[in-house]
């Protein structure tokens, strides 16, 4: 493998990573948020990545990163009784969002190190490359 390809492989890595702390970021700004109807209360969402090789050397077996797309978690929401919240429905009921604290938070740091991995994989790389050209002199 070419050092010359880790960067693309970093590159897509961190951009990956990247869009997961958004994500992330997004699900914590919205945890705890009612409304009085299921259909609009905010619901956790996820990134779905795959690899990829249509960008990267052909026949190198070097993959990078791609988002598929964000799906929105499924479970269960928590319904409440507050008859004096605005967004309450007719029964006094507001629905609260399915995002879990603790598992954003968990992924928040997954994604940090992650993201962390990929900058030190460049500036080894960087080093490397620097040094080999060195030996030239």
């Amino acid at each position: 493998m070419a050092l010359g390809n880790i960067f693309d492989v970093a590159g897509s890595a961190m951009n990956a990573q990247s869009v997961r702390l958004n994500v992330t970021a997004s699900n914590l700004a919205n945890a705890g948020s009612v409304h009085g109807d299921p259909a609009k209360v905010y619901r956790a969402r996820q990134p779905v990545f795959s690899s990829f090789r249509d960008t990267l050397a052909e026949h190198s077996g070097i993959s990078g990163v791609r988002l598929e797309r964000i799906v929105e978690n499924d479970a269960q929401l928590d319904m409440q009784y507050r008859p004096e919240h605005p967004d309450a429905d007719a029964d006094g009921n507001v629905y609260v969002s399915n995002v879990n604290t603790v598992e954003e938070m968990v992924n928040m740091l997954s994604a940090s190190r992650s993201y962390q991995n990929s900058i030190e994989i460049l500036s080894t790389t960087k080093d490397l490359m620097l040094q080999t050209l060195s030996l030239g002199r």
